[in-house]
Order: structure tokens, then C-alpha cells, then sequence
């Protein structure tokens, strides 16, 4: 759902798409999220001989031998994530040999599908479109949301920056720019579409830190979540009616 969504804004909504027969390609989420964008979903199954359509397992491979031995190198995310963006940085500005093969002028993946877009959507009509599991969220000057009821930290490095907060299962996932930056336990009613009972939160170490270091650092096991519960309806007084008199006085007589 995540690269999903992120592909949908950097590059348009696809009319059609390949993937293999995983779980995730045919959960019923995945699914309703195509069909709300109108996306043909093309399934193959390699057991039957398929296998050479799965375009990805091609890529797959490139990576594994240009760029396995430098992943395997790496000690935290941080550094992983920037020998991914190297990798990607080589890949695109690389000739490809079936680009050559074909005849291109510029064999390069990024000059050929540089200009490549899909059916354009606003920021709004993709939240709506993934509204079942997606909330956007802006962070304060501390690096907290608010979500529902909810208030909770995500990562101090990017205040006042508007975030996805994804849900899958009993999983709470806060992203920016396709990194997750913090994961916390949940449960999601699906019926009132809102997420409750946020607890257990998880920080990843990312590019996003902040330059100020913390006067005391918040560790992964010390997440707080401040619940916000429902402010009760003011409840208007309705003045009493004036007490009316009598013009005459009945008086019980025998």
C-alpha cells in the first residue's frame, strides 16, 4: 500500500499493473484500492509457467548483483537507506542493454521514462482513495499528531510537515517520504473507520533528525501517548418561565 500510494504521487496512477500472486497483491485492501483507481490488476502465478512475465524479479536480480555486497556492509538504517538511494542513482543513470538493444538514442532508464506519467490525482482525491487505511496528518513544532483522540510523538526532525499515518492490521505506521519514521500498536474499527488504543510505539533512526540534539533523548520503549477524551456538550440552561399570577385568587369553599 505504501509503494503503491507513493508511486500514485510521484508519477501518476497507472492503468494497469503486474505482481505476482502474494498475499499482499490479493489482499482484499489492495484489491478495493485498485478498483477505486480504476487500476486493471494483472496477477501471475509462476507455479504455471509464468514466472518469466514477473518483470520485478528482473530488477530484483540487477540489484542483487550491483548492489548486494554494499547493503550487506551497512550497520543501521540510515546508512542502508543511502546506499539504496546510490543504487537508485546508478540504476537510472545507467545505458540499459535492452534500452541499447531496442535502438534508443539515450539508452537510459531515466531519460526514456523521465517523462512518464500516469492519470494525475490531487493530494486530496488519493487520501480519499485510500482513505481505508491512510490518514495525513501535520505534525506541531514538537514532532507529535494528533489522530482521532489520540496525541503521539513521530520524530522531531520535521515539524509542522505533513505525514501518512498508514494502518494495517494492529499496526500504526508513520511515514514521510516513503521512510517510516516511527510504528505503534493499534486497533482500527473499521465500521467508524478510527484507530484506538495507540500504545507501544517503535522510533527508527532516519536522515530526518533533528540538528538540536534532545536534552534527554526519548528511547523506543518510552513512547507516551496523551488521550485526548471527548470534551461533553456544553449544555444550554433555558430560562425558567416567569412565574405568572392569578388575576383573581380561586379559594376552595365548602
Amino acid at each position: 500500500m505504501l509503494v503503491l500510494s507513493t508511486a500514485c504521487r510521484r508519477y501518476g496512477v497507472p492503468q494497469r499493473m503486474l505482481s505476482d500472486s502474494g498475499g499482499a497483491s490479493i489482499s482484499n485492501a489492495f484489491e478495493a484500492v485498485c478498483a477505486r483507481l480504476e487500476i486493471e490488476h494483472i496477477t501471475i502465478v509462476s507455479t504455471q509457467g509464468e514466472s518469466w512475465l514477473n518483470i520485478m524479479e528482473t530488477h530484483f536480480n540487477v540489484q542483487r548483483r550491483l548492489y548486494d555486497y554494499q547493503f550487506s556492509l551497512t550497520q543501521n538504517p540510515v546508512e542502508f537507506e543511502q546506499v539504496y538511494q546510490a543504487f537508485l542513482e546508478t540504476y537510472n543513470t545507467t545505458a540499459h542493454g535492452g534500452l541499447v538493444k531496442d535502438g534508443f538514442a539515450t539508452p537510459i532508464p531515466l531519460v526514456v521514462l523521465g517523462q512518464a506519467k500516469g492519470r494525475l490525482y490531487s493530494e486530496d482525491a488519493l487520501a480519499q482513495k485510500f482513505s481505508r487505511a491512510l490518514f495525513p496528518r501535520t505534525t506541531n513544532r514538537h514532532g507529535c499528531v494528533t489522530l482521532h483522540r489520540d496525541h503521539f510523538h513521530v520524530a522531531e526532525g520535521i515539524p509542522q510537515t505533513q505525514v501518512l499515518l498508514w494502518v494495517y492490521e494492529d499496526q500504526l505506521r508513520a511515514v514521510w517520504d516513503s521512510v517510516v519514521l516511527a510504528e505503534y500498536h493499534c486497533r482500527y474499527d473499521g465500521q467508524k473507520r478510527q484507530v484506538r488504543d495507540i500504545r507501544h510505539g517503535t522510533f527508527y533512526a532516519t536522515r530526518f533528525a533533528s540538528p538540536q540534539g534532545a536534552f534527554i533523548p526519548l528511547k523506543a520503549e518510552e513512547s507516551v501517548v496523551v488521550y485526548r477524551p471527548q470534551m461533553p456538550r456544553r449544555q444550554v440552561k433555558l430560562p425558567l418561565p416567569a412565574q405568572q399570577w392569578w388575576l383573581f385568587e380561586l379559594v376552595h369553599t365548602a
